[in-house]
């Protein structure tokens, strides 16, 4: 139980005080004796560890004690020579270690001021602006990235979190369909099949579709190819794709409402859409903010 404050006022710091206040500051507490035990175990020495951590030796040595009396074990040999770890000794420094920097992970997190976003295509209408009021304190780096990684080198640690296409591979990711959109068939305005308000992927059998290259997720280049194995020139980005239509003659699949300059975008009656996606892996406080302005700019919920 929290102390009563004295009669007659109390101090703003007990006013405040609540039992997970009191729960946080027992945490740092504990966090703090874990690195006084660290710094003691790793320099074998109390002098030069009171010294790597800027205290005098008396509170450091009562620290450690204490830390031993609530564990109820010995975790250091004491000799005028300095010290040794016990076997629990090298059992907690190993543990401590470990937690620290978990503990220092964390901090890091909470402390970002940047977010990393990976694109592919232009999907951010709205939400650049919804995410500025959210966090006007946060720098936004943008990389984009071409049609070779669906999730914008989200797997690879280079962004926080993806603003893409799929369909595409979403194990270990967490993932938010902002909208779907139809798809239809690439082609020259001259093409026998331009003119038509709308075809299947068997009105294209036996043509060449550009192609993403090898090691491309599997999922995604199924689906731009209509579901079936093709053949055709490897591409990598969407000039490209638009180059190979016009220059080859060969066709693949875009959004409806791209404009691809003199190309012609026929709707395909046998694909699903293809669905906007915010992708991510930790639910870190700056990424999930991030989520929840796309989801605004979007007029989507997020469930906690």
């Amino acid at each position: 139980m929290l102390p009563t404050p004295p009669a007659g006022g109390s101090r703003v710091q007990d006013r405040l005080r609540k039992p997970d206040t009191a729960r946080v500051s027992c945490l740092i507490m504990e966090l703090r004796t874990l690195r006084y035990f660290v710094a003691v175990a790793e320099e074998l020495h109390f002098g030069r560890a009171a010294r790597r951590l800027h205290l005098s030796q008396p509170p450091l040595s009562r620290a450690i004690k204490q830390l031993e009396n609530e564990l109820g074990t010995t975790l250091l040999h004491r000799s005028p020579a300095g010290v040794a770890l016990t076997g629990a000794g090298h059992v907690l420094l190993a543990e401590a270690k470990a937690l620290l920097e978990h503990a220092d992970r964390i901090r890091a997190k909470l402390a970002r001021t940047t977010i990393t976003v990976g694109m592919l295509g232009d999907h951010a209408t709205g939400l650049a602006e919804a995410f500025r009021r959210k966090r006007p304190d946060v720098e936004i780096r943008v990389r984009e990235t071409d049609l070779t990684d669906p999730t914008c080198g989200l797997r690879t640690g280079q962004v926080d979190v993806a603003l893409t296409r799929g369909p595409f591979d979403e194990s270990g990711l967490k993932t938010l369909v902002l909208r779907q959109d139809p798809v239809g068939a690439v082609l020259r305005p001259d093409d026998p099949l331009a003119a038509r308000e709308r075809i299947t992927t068997e009105d294209l059998a036996g043509r060449d579709w550009f192609q993403f290259p090898d090691g491309t997720d599997e999922i995604w280049r199924n689906y731009w190819n209509g579901g079936k194995p093709r053949s055709g020139p490897t591409v990598r980005a969407v000039q490209e794709c638009v180059q190979s239509v016009l220059w080859n003659g060969s066709v693949g699949l875009a959004p409806l409402g791209h404009d691809l300059g003199e190309l012609v975008v026929v709707p395909l009656a046998d694909m699903a859409p293809s669905p906007v996606v915010i992708a991510w892996v930790e639910d870190d406080p700056l990424t999930r903010d991030f989520v929840q302005a796309a989801a605004q700019a979007y007029r989507l919920t997020v469930t906690a």
